[in-house]
């Protein structure tokens, strides 16, 4: 239940993006393992054209807290593998985090990046990676634009 409650809140978040016709409307929410909020964030947050919702929310947390660890990322779209707007993918700052656990709610389509595989490179660094597709037309729906 709690893990469909912050991916739907990962959901509304990514609605809060301001349009883009070259990336994805995404919300992240990093929930520690007691189900306290420790940070959100969502795509273009705060004016900055290339931030991406996992980047925002990671940036909202101390590297320094004990409970990253044992937190969950909940990403309304799968975190990039790779990206051209900064050094590192959202995959990686999720795994240099600490953070060993993300749920998702849409794998990312080859919209922008082939073979995007964000998903793999949490796994094969150790992470936990979550799919519940029944909140992927909420993940959609603020980026129908880009998808038609």
């Amino acid at each position: 239940a709690a893990d469909h409650h912050w991916l739907a809140l990962a959901c509304e978040l990514a609605a809060q993006c301001p349009a883009s016709d070259t990336a994805f409307s995404v919300g992240a929410v990093v929930v520690a393992a007691d189900g306290t909020e420790l940070a959100r964030g969502h795509s273009r947050e705060g004016g900055d054209p290339v931030v991406h919702a996992e980047e925002a929310a990671l940036a909202k947390t101390d590297p320094a807290d004990p409970r990253l660890p044992g937190a969950t990322v909940y990403s309304s779209l799968e975190p990039c593998a790779r990206r051209a707007s900064r050094p590192a993918p959202c995959a990686r700052l999720i795994l240099d985090a600490g953070v060993r656990r993300v749920v998702t709610a849409w794998r990312e389509p080859d919209t922008f990046v082939a073979a995007a595989d964000g998903g793999g490179v949490l796994a094969d660094g150790g992470a936990q990676v979550v799919v519940l597709p029944e909140h992927e037309d909420a993940a959609k729906a603020p980026n129908h634009h880009l998808l038609t």
